[in-house]
């Protein structure tokens, strides 16, 4: 703990330091930190005296269990002899605990073990994360950010209810505190680690896909429907298949199913779409460009310089292999490709040695950052936008945006489960994040993907994607109908959501919202795991159960008008009914809503003509 670098990174101007009989105290504009010698304590309180959190000691274990919870201090490994730190926090009663990266377990992580380490969880239904991220945020009015990429565990109260304990890889330890209300909170982490720009407008469409195009037949053939049946879309994104062996990424378009692939992207963009295309970082050995990574040095290799794994994974802590693969990705984008897909990152090798003289230990979790920057920083180059689809995620990633929830079951189980990962990876500063509407694994259910539609909609980022078909045609008439109406939906918003995410972007708040994040106030806001704010004005609550018309719906602070039907709510539970497309959405009473007349494409949209909508 180091409580000097701390306060020297803090938002407060003026900070006091005084001793006193073993002890010394940091007093800054609304916090004190007190260090206490014997025994040894950090206290954090708020400027009002109220105590934040304290680290324990062995004076705090209970009677009958004399490490319980541990204490503060050092645990040797018994087989490397090496130590390791463990940081020991108190935990209040009633006290909750959110973030940590794109959680799908329980919003509230109080009694959860979390293994800070990037690895593919095949899934929300499970404990693993694709964004695992070093930054926790307390009800008591106070967040915390390891500065670390070593892999480590948080035990938030799990093994003993009284503490929060994270046992580090690490032999000492560097964490930033902030103090305050979510919002300040947040805003003085992401001060820290860095927020995003704003993407472009485009990127707010609707981006359709699925697992896979296999040709430039069918890529055009799909713009052609969407057109021919009047859904607004922006973006084409063809998967794993448009090289010569699906999945092998060498970076070239398959020459009989993609003739022309410069024309048919030109053919797209004069209809108002652009494409998006799939890769990795990992090449198998029978990818041709496996062997010349490995001639150059350029995978990841173990202690002995051999291969770390079977595939040659791209060492992006070397520069040259980083310059090596942003020549393959800009030849792409000179071709007019508008975004990358930046799948995996979450493979690097433990036990390689990496170019940067890091073993896997301080580069594993470091190399989805490290992924999405060579991405974001290539295509921000080459096109003069920001914009990725990336899954893997670390500390600071959200500068490059954007990042989705994974491979989601078809379920409402994993319907429910994203949700959660989404609400929690944004109160780690994520802005902007999305999800495959309808699940990924198989084919979606007609009725699943119809409540699962309006809340892709009602997502910063809208992208339908997962096991054919995705597409609305191939679906009843019905059902393509309900398609069309929810896109134009998000379409009519884009103007309350280009302003939102602005204010995003500037703030580091996320657009996706728990509702405790704008009412910190309603102890009942704290308790809410499946409704959701987007944006400041905007309350959203999907239909998670199959055959479901109407739920439970908790509405904090204030009045809310139903978006559909104009009635009016008090705070409180309510049973409130779905109207024609099968969400609850309601608007913050006194809020204006910026609309527009939907349009086909983004670049079709009359700006002259908002809207502004008075509830």
């Amino acid at each position: 703990m180091q409580p000097e670098r701390i306060l020297k990174k803090s938002n407060s101007k003026v900070w006091d330091y005084t001793e006193s009989e073993g002890q010394y105290i940091y007093r800054g504009e609304n916090w004190d930190i007190v260090v206490n010698c014997t025994p040894f304590r950090v206290t954090l309180r708020d400027k009002n005296g109220k105590l934040l959190v304290q680290t324990n000691n062995m004076a705090d274990t209970t009677c009958l269990h004399k490490d319980k919870p541990f204490p503060l201090g050092l645990v040797r490994n018994m087989k490397t002899w090496q130590c390791h730190f463990a940081l020991s926090l108190s935990l209040s009663p009633g006290e909750k605990i959110f973030g940590g990266g794109e959680s799908f377990t329980r919003l509230d992580k109080r009694g959860q073990k979390m293994v800070m380490y990037a690895k593919d969880p095949h899934g929300t239904e499970f404990e693993g994360m694709y964004k695992p991220i070093p930054f926790f945020m307390s009800s008591r009015g106070y967040g915390m950010w390891f500065h670390t990429t070593a892999p480590f565990t948080a035990d938030i109260g799990k093994e003993c209810n009284l503490g929060n304990v994270a046992y580090l890889y690490e032999d000492s330890i560097d964490i930033s505190f902030s103090v305050g209300t979510p919002k300040e909170v947040l805003r003085a982490y992401t001060a820290e680690v860095g927020r995003c720009e704003r993407p472009p407008l485009w990127s707010f469409g609707l981006w359709m896909s699925r697992i896979t195009y296999q040709s430039q037949h069918e890529v055009l053939e799909t713009a052609e429907k969407l057109r021919h049946y009047r859904i607004p879309c922006d973006v084409i994104h063809i998967d794993t298949g448009w090289f010569e062996e699906e999945w092998r990424c060498d970076y070239q378009f398959a020459k009989e199913r993609f003739p022309d692939p410069q024309g048919m992207i030109q053919q797209l963009r004069e209809m108002g779409l652009r494409v998006s295309l799939w890769q990795n970082t990992y090449f198998t050995p029978e990818n041709p460009l496996y062997q010349e990574l490995v001639d150059k040095g350029y995978a990841v290799a173990d202690a002995n310089g051999r291969l770390a794994v079977r595939d040659a994974v791209l060492d992006l802590s070397n520069p040259e292999a980083v310059e090596w693969y942003q020549e393959k990705l800009r030849a792409l984008l000179r071709m007019g490709v508008a975004a990358i897909k930046a799948d995996f990152g979450e493979a690097a090798p433990l036990h390689g040695q990496y170019a940067s003289g890091k073993s896997g230990y301080y580069e594993h979790n470091l190399y989805p950052y490290r992924y999405n920057q060579a991405v974001y920083d290539i295509t921000k180059q080459e096109t003069g936008e920001g914009i990725i689809w990336a899954r893997s995620a670390w500390s600071g990633s959200q500068k490059y945006p954007v990042h989705w929830g994974g491979d989601a079951d078809n379920s409402d189980n994993a319907m429910l489960a994203t949700l959660r990962g989404g609400l929690s990876l944004g109160l780690c500063g994520f802005s902007f994040w999305s999800h495959d509407i309808g699940g990924f694994v198989r084919q979606s259910p007609e009725e699943l993907y119809s409540r699962w539609l309006p809340f892709g909609m009602l997502t910063s980022h809208s992208r339908c994607h997962g096991a054919p078909p995705t597409e609305p045609w191939e679906y009843s008439a019905a059902f393509l109908d309900l398609f069309r109406k929810c896109v134009e939906l998000k379409y009519s918003l884009l103007p309350y959501i280009w302003q939102q995410a602005e204010e995003c972007c500037a703030n580091g708040f996320p657009m996706l919202r728990t509702l405790f994040f704008e009412f910190p106030n309603d102890p009942g806001a704290w308790l809410i795991e499946d409704e959701y704010m987007f944006g400041a004005d905007l309350l959203v609550a999907p239909l998670f159960e199959n055959g479901q018309y109407a739920r439970a719906v908790y509405l904090p602070s204030g009045e809310w008008v139903d978006y559909f039907s104009g009635e009016k709510y008090l705070q409180g539970w309510h049973e409130i009914s779905a109207a024609e497309i099968p969400i609850i959405l309601l608007v913050r009473k006194g809020a204006s809503i910026p609309h527009i007349a939907a349009a086909l494409s983004t670049d079709e949209l009359d700006w002259s003509a908002v809207e502004q909508r008075k509830y």
